[in-house]
């Protein structure tokens, strides 16, 4: 009897801890099928994903944009008539320099990514934001699937001001109207690397939950020391991390979601570690966890 009490237990504890942990599909499924992409997050939900991890810029006509580059990648995207952007022209086609009927013209999917042979090309354009959510959550409601959280990535830097995107108030204010009007605060995170950015939001937009992303060697307690207070979640580089760290964002009262995981040990060794999110460009591989 007391082996059977002790077995259900485990089971018990195993199924919290499964649903504890936050898988979020880097890009959509970015390994499976073209980045940023409509199709992309709907088949991170297929996935089984708890989370679509996306990025943002703004157009020249203030829409808000998804995508990971404030410019037209040369190495996925197309012009109009079909010929690939050159990799020395990429920064030509700046954005926050054309509108969204402009940039709706070009499409980035049909190529192909070089990175990801498993990826599925197919003819597809940088979408809205807003039009990402509303498929997303139609796509939900007609499937009767749960909620899934957006944590959304404001692509930011100092030498990006006016240049390639608004400066942080105009950018943070553009996204959170539009937000405001399509979700409730609780699901959505806001994360960058762009501390400036993260601590206008807190000031700023206090129910918010902000992520700070992180890329550097200067440890956990450094980097919350420069953000100025302790954020939602703690999101380094997955290699930045061991028990150590982990523990050290956990004490801080932060969950810790590390990108970019693509291997399935990989994802096993950070969940040994503590963490409680993976963000991962094969949502598929972390279906086991």
């Amino acid at each position: 009897m007391k082996y059977i009490f002790t077995l259900a237990f485990s089971f018990m504890v195993s199924a919290v801890f499964a649903q504890q942990l936050d898988i979020q599909g880097h890009r959509g499924a970015r390994g499976l099928v073209p980045e940023n992409t409509i199709p992309a997050f709907i088949r991170a939900i297929e996935e089984g994903v708890t989370t679509l991890e996306l990025d943002v810029v703004i157009t020249k006509d203030k829409q808000v944009l998804v995508s990971h580059e404030p410019y037209l990648s040369a190495d996925i995207c197309s012009k109009p008539n079909g010929e690939p952007i050159a990799k020395g022209e990429a920064h030509d086609f700046n954005i926050y320099q054309m509108t969204y009927a402009e940039i709706a013209k070009y499409d980035c999917g049909i190529r192909g990514n070089s990175r990801f042979p498993e990826q599925e090309p197919m003819k597809v354009s940088k979408p809205l934001l807003k039009d990402v959510i509303d498929a997303a959550e139609q796509y939900l409601a007609d499937n009767d699937l749960p909620k899934v959280q957006y944590n959304i990535e404001l692509k930011s830097s100092e030498k990006g001001d006016g240049v390639s995107h608004p400066e942080v108030t105009e950018f943070s204010e553009l996204v959170f109207d539009l937000l405001s009007d399509k979700l409730t605060a609780d699901r959505y995170t806001i994360q960058c690397f762009d501390f400036r950015v993260l601590q206008y939001w807190h000031k700023t937009y206090s129910n918010v939950r902000l992520v700070a992303l992180v890329e550097n060697i200067k440890g956990v307690e450094k980097n919350i020391e420069t953000l100025g207070f302790t954020p939602y979640a703690y999101s380094p580089y997955y290699k930045l991390l061991n028990k150590k760290s982990v523990a050290a964002c956990h004490a801080m009262g932060m969950k810790v979601v590390p990108w970019t995981v693509n291997t399935l040990k990989e994802m096993k060794d950070l969940v040994e570690l503590g963490v409680d999110g993976i963000i991962t460009d094969y949502p598929n591989l972390a279906k086991g966890l």
